[in-house]
């Protein structure tokens, strides 16, 4: 029996397999442009779009005055006319000037019109803390959007995801809010050279085997879920399975499910706030999916409920870290402190 050759890959980090993805959706489909502040001579605040602009020059690559409103409109009705707008927000926070262009027209237009019109528009923009950049500019409320029916959102957590996720997301007939993250544009790993090589929108990954616990997360979370999951198995000698999400909306329970039933124990990690988040929504659906298999209550930890603090140590303490997974993983196991009951 003929075994099919692996994949060639190539080693890049975050950013350039975020702008690998534009770069071949511009070359693969001239309806694709991209909209966003400083995105063309300057090359993006992050340097994301860097060379994009020399290469596809100002139709393809445009540049947009700070009004996130306008532009996010101006893309809507793009979308609308059979355009593929991806749009870069300079980071998640400043979307709530287009709130109203995102949940109450993008998400809306192919249902208000009856299916005749639809709206392929993505949204791409970084989320997350650990900057010093203040309680206005670290937060991660992906929650806003994927709680709104017509969204689709996910959260890539690797290069070879990011880049299949944009790509699927670039293709796709509805509007999608693709969320980054500032800690991840960093990261370097493996990704498929083939250009046609998508990741499927609302499929969740199983990124860690393991047999005593689950950790779900997306985005960053997911990274440092994987590092606390060696920490458990280094220093505890636990088998923790670890779930990336990847997307938000839809959202894949059934691998959530399949993983708990199998580990019997859950922990749900999120850089945002616990309270009426993405790991409320997780804790739910495990606490009634996995009910007769549970050893535990299903937990939670995220962000401290406070603004973030501009003084590091404080925005440390505010944060969602290793060490405060690995604590709540042990709580869960019955392996350390109790620190769900206060």
């Amino acid at each position: 029996m003929s075994v099919a050759a692996p994949s060639a890959t190539t080693t890049m980090t975050y950013r350039e397999a975020v702008r690998l993805a534009m770069r071949e959706e511009l070359l693969r489909d001239e309806d694709v442009f991209l909209m966003g502040e400083e995105i063309g001579v300057f090359e993006g605040s992050y340097k994301v779009t860097a060379g994009l602009f020399r290469e596809f020059g100002p139709v393809r690559v445009r540049e947009t005055p700070i009004s996130e409103e306008g532009f996010v409109g101006a893309a809507i009705g793009a979308a609308m006319m059979g355009l593929r707008p991806v749009v870069e927000i300079m980071t998640l926070n400043f979307i709530l000037v287009a709130m109203d262009q995102v949940v109450n027209h993008a998400a809306k237009i192919r249902y208000m019109f009856g299916g005749e019109v639809g709206c392929p528009l993505v949204i791409r923009t970084p989320n997350g803390g650990g900057s010093q950049l203040t309680a206005q500019h670290s937060q991660s409320f992906e929650v806003f959007f994927a709680h709104t029916p017509g969204l689709k959102v996910v959260a890539p957590s690797t290069p070879a995801d990011a880049r299949g996720l944009l790509k699927a997301a670039i293709r796709d007939d509805d509007p999608i809010l693709v969320v980054e993250n500032l800690q991840s544009y960093k990261i370097k790993g493996e990704v498929p050279e083939d250009p046609d090589h998508v990741v499927e929108i609302g499929r969740a990954a199983v990124t860690r085997e393991g047999s005593d616990i689950t950790l779900v997360a997306h985005s960053f979370a997911a990274t440092r879920a994987l590092r606390v999951a060696e920490r458990l198995r280094a220093d505890h000698g636990v088998s923790a399975e670890v779930v990336d999400l990847r997307s938000l909306r839809p959202l894949d329970t059934e691998t959530v499910v399949r993983s708990v039933a199998k580990t019997n124990r859950a922990l749900c990690v999120d850089e945002g706030w616990s309270t009426y988040g993405i790991s409320a929504e997780i804790t739910s659906r495990i606490q009634r999916a996995c009910f007769d298999d549970l050893d535990a209550p299903v937990e939670r930890v995220g962000l401290a409920e406070v603004p973030m603090p501009y003084a590091k140590n404080l925005e440390r303490a505010a944060l969602v870290n290793d060490e405060k997974i690995e604590a709540a993983a042990l709580s869960v196991l019955g392996l350390g402190p109790d620190i769900f009951s206060s």
